[in-house]
């Protein structure tokens, strides 16, 4: 493949690798998703894209440097998880959640160093999931996340900031009304928060890196933020909240690995990954509330927890039909297994 071609590049197979890492994130094992990915944050703040190439390249770079499974490397699936760490300790512990902060030097070293822990922990997750056939998900930038994030409380040289984000639904007030704009702002958002962009329009963009590589997952990514949006409103979900995405990102997250990243996209795990975005709607307001004395925000943890827990009992599901997520797209998976949904 076209796309193929600098993965094994002498000087520029870092930088491949590097651009996957990103957008992997979003399950695209492809470069050009990934820099598309790092436009849109661009569009919304450049110290979260540059945070985000810091944290990718420290995480991708200590696999190296240790020699890690050559082919996952290559793949960017050691890569995903310190991207995200390094824009959370960005977005967590800035004045200004939305645009992020420049780091000062004790963070950025800080910064790099939770990015490279996320590769160990891709790794030891990864041994101990290996039997159960089940990936570390996006595990090790909560786990990580979670522990850096406390560990920032105690130390002078950093500045915590105001953790002014809301990161609770009793935080927002429940007398503001749903207006049009809270929907489509509501959804691209979803998507944008994901890489914890405040923007809705850097959501889309999202989207369409996302379609760059396989349509199936843009549309179940779009799906999953309408459903887990949707989801919210009806349960009385405080308007605010809805339209910042908080809702929205997991349960995106949740139904693109159920809906053709894990499993082979037929009506059943259609109906199967929908389900899952519901359950990781409602999950973040109950993980949110529970985290919420600690002052620590919910991350991935709910898409992990829900795709963990539909994805380890699948074996007993005969109408669903595991399969290798970095080797192929949805549409590969598809024309791969031809005819499941009339055998099952």
């Amino acid at each position: 493949m076209q796309l193929d071609r600098f993965r094994d590049h002498p000087s520029l197979s870092f930088v491949d690798w590097s651009l996957r890492g990103v957008g992997q994130v979003v399950f695209q094992n492809n470069p050009l998703s990934g820099l598309v990915i790092l436009l849109a944050l661009a569009w919304n703040s450049w110290i979260y894209a540059a945070i985000c190439i810091l944290g990718v390249i420290s995480s991708t770079a200590t696999a190296l440097l240790l020699k890690a499974d050559r082919g996952m490397m290559r793949d960017g699936l050691y890569g995903f998880n310190g991207a995200l760490v390094g824009l959370a300790l960005i977005a967590f512990t800035s004045e200004d959640f939305r645009t992020g902060a420049v780091p000062s030097a004790a963070m950025a070293v800080y910064l790099i160093c939770a990015a490279a822990f996320t590769t160990m922990a891709f790794a030891s997750m990864g041994a101990v999931l290996r039997p159960h056939k089940v990936a570390p998900l996006t595990m090790p930038f909560v786990l990580v996340g979670w522990l850096f994030l406390f560990a920032v409380l105690k130390f002078d040289a950093i500045d915590a900031g105001p953790m002014a984000k809301p990161i609770s639904p009793e935080q927002f007030s429940e007398t503001v009304p749903y207006v049009l704009s809270t929907w489509y702002e509501g959804i691209g958002t979803s998507i944008g928060q994901i890489f914890f962009q405040d923007n809705w329009i850097s959501g889309y963009v999202i989207l369409v890196a996302i379609a760059l590589n396989s349509r199936i997952c843009a549309a179940m990514g779009l799906l999953g933020a309408i459903v887990g949006t949707v989801t919210a409103a009806l349960y009385g979900g405080p308007e605010g909240a809805v339209r910042d995405g908080l809702f929205g990102y997991n349960s995106a997250l949740t139904a693109m690995a159920l809906g053709g990243v894990f499993l082979v996209l037929t009506w059943r795990s259609l109906l199967y990954a929908v389900f899952g975005a519901v359950v990781a709607s409602w999950l973040w307001a109950s993980v949110a509330i529970f985290l919420k004395p600690i002052g620590m925000p919910v991350l991935t943890s709910t898409f992990v927890l829900v795709t963990w827990l539909m994805l380890l009992g699948q074996g007993a599901f005969k109408a669903l039909v595991p399969v290798l997520p970095a080797k192929s797209t949805p549409e590969e998976n598809r024309a791969r297994y031809p005819g499941r949904e009339m055998l099952h």
